[in-house]
């Protein structure tokens, strides 16, 4: 696991919430970065030492973990709940609960029916949360980078040759961070403040559009590779140039969605050195989503998770408890408590499935309760209707529960090693001609070995769900890729690319408010800005159609 102390960072870091404030209140409107701790420690003391360095380098990556500086339901963001701020949680509402995959029985819960019956507005505050947690990963990294100069280095008496190399590691990481953080702004709102640290503090950032974001965020990366770790050597938790890639190959992937010009050569070849980093498939896929799948030889990178050290209500904490049922009184199997059938599958989700083919395949980890569930969602808020999901655990792969029967040890697997070989085959399948409505183009050689790899692991091993070329168009692909990446965050991007998203070519249950699903406006391919961060930035225009 990360070697940062996640409990002392909680204390120590509470020194980036002010640098942060103005920052943060020029895309937050009076939100005020509020410190929960007593323990608030000066920047001349955070960065006295080489070690403090480090430290404030683990708050910089906690902010995708954390949520505050107290307890699970803190928020150093004052007026946003931690429950609709938290990045990992935010990230899965926007990018699977607003898709084919899943329902959330609890609709009084702020924002979530919005999301997922797709009547989103520009108050959500889901929307607000999201925007706000990903601008103050910008904010954090900005204060670490104008920290970290070689100047204040010098200043503070760090001179050491191995301590100031450390240091310019750290920095080329925040770097990532903070590309990261302007790539899911790109995704999700389609524009963004920008603000780098030769900014003023207090600055309020001009409006980035997409294509602005793409060539920022594509520099900062091709500039900070050479100076990161190799893949698979760095201390886990943290970044390496493995991520870096993968952040590049998505945008890649993407590029006609964001900037209108196909990348898909430039894809192909992110994907290729990241598999080329030493990341193998874990022989057992759902090995991936247990307590202790920080061991996995597949992940690329996590949001961390630790029952005692990160106590909140992120990702895999709510999915893990979500996944218990109604009925089904089957928490154990997960090593947590449950809270009631909280999550269940669309119908459409369930029928990737169908067929024979994947009568054995271990991904297929839904339960009807020995039929007794109906697979159509008539009432959303009715958890004894639409099938469940059982594939995250909070007990280890030998069955050993967690430390907490609520706040999960259970990594969130933000990128693995089955993405990029999905990405490959797709990219190679474009490159060469391939199109959304599937008129030329399959599979090559490199790429059907790659599914077929993803397949045999899914069927311990087993070639019988193997597939030829013949097989394999991009309906194919992003079928697959919802049975291989389900619950992972990449649902909505996906449907975008395929120009399944909006309109009517594909409706799933409660698509535009409907239960049987129906077409809904492409304004909706991106998100609004929240109001209060447009009040708050002059610089900021609403998307059109909100």
């Amino acid at each position: 696991m990360l070697n940062f102390n996640f409990k002392m960072m909680k204390k120590i870091n509470i020194i980036y919430l002010f640098v942060a404030l103005t920052v943060l209140n020029s895309c937050t409107n009076d939100l005020d970065v509020i410190a929960e701790d007593s323990k608030i420690l000066t920047e001349e003391i955070l960065f006295s030492t080489p070690e403090g360095y480090k430290q404030a380098l683990a708050g910089v990556y906690g902010n995708l973990s954390l949520t505050g500086t107290g307890d699970a339901g803190s928020s150093f963001l004052e007026g946003i709940d931690a429950g609709t701020s938290q990045f990992g949680r935010c990230l899965w509402y926007l990018q699977d609960l607003s898709t084919d995959e899943a329902v959330w029985t609890y609709e009084n819960d702020e924002g979530v029916a919005e999301i997922q019956r797709n009547t989103w507005t520009a108050g959500n505050p889901i929307l607000l949360g999201m925007f706000s947690r990903t601008m103050a990963e910008v904010a954090f990294a900005n204060d670490f980078l104008r920290q970290s100069t070689p100047e204040k280095l010098s200043s503070r008496g760090i001179t050491n040759s191995t301590d100031v190399a450390n240091i310019n590691v750290y920095r080329n990481e925040v770097r990532v961070l903070r590309a990261f953080a302007y790539y899911n702004m790109m995704d999700l709102f389609g524009k963004a403040p920008m603000v780098t640290e030769n900014d003023a503090i207090d600055f309020k950032g001009p409006q980035y559009n997409r294509s602005q974001l793409f060539s920022f965020i594509e520099s900062e990366l091709i500039a900070v590779i050479p100076g990161l770790k190799d893949a698979r050597t760095n201390e886990y938790g943290r970044l390496d140039k493995a991520v870096a890639q993968m952040i590049l190959a998505k945008m890649y992937l993407n590029a006609e969605v964001y900037i209108g010009t196909p990348k898909y050569t430039e894809c192909l070849t992110q994907c290729t050195n990241i598999i080329g980093g030493g990341y193998t498939l874990n022989t057992n896929y759902l090995n991936n989503f247990t307590a202790d799948n920080h061991t996995s030889s597949e992940m690329i990178f996590t949001l961390q998770s630790d029952g005692l050290k990160t106590q909140n209500y992120g990702a895999t904490t709510i999915m893990i408890n979500g996944q218990v049922g109604s009925v089904e009184s089957n928490g154990s199997e997960f090593g947590v408590g449950g809270w009631g059938g909280a999550l269940r599958l669309r119908k459409q989700f369930v029928q990737k499935f169908d067929g024979s083919s994947f009568s054995s395949d271990v991904r297929k980890t839904y339960t009807t309760n020995s039929g007794g569930r109906p697979i159509d969602i008539a009432t959303i808020t009715n958890a004894g209707q639409g099938y469940i999901l059982h594939k995250y655990s909070n007990k280890t792969s030998g069955g050993i529960a967690g430390v907490n029967s609520t706040f999960v040890d259970t990594d969130f697997p933000l990128f693995r090693l089955a993405d990029v070989y999905l990405m490959y085959a797709e990219a190679q399948m474009r490159k060469d001609g391939a199109t959304n409505i599937n008129t030329s183009t399959n599979a090559n050689a490199q790429s059907l070995g790659y599914i077929n790899a993803l397949r045999e692991r899914a069927n311990n091993g087993s070639t019988s769900a193997n597939v030829s070329a013949s097989d394999v168009n991009l309906s194919f692909i992003l079928d697959e890729r919802a049975r291989e990446l389900h619950w992972e965050g990449h649902r909505r991007q996906d449907l975008i690319r395929f120009d399944k998203y909006t309109g009517g070519s594909y409706n799933w249950a409660w698509k535009g408010n409907i239960q049987n699903g129906t077409s809904i406006s492409n304004n909706l391919n991106v998100f609004p800005i929240p109001s209060n961060s447009i009040i708050a930035n002059p610089n900021l225009t609403q998307n059109t159609g909100y």
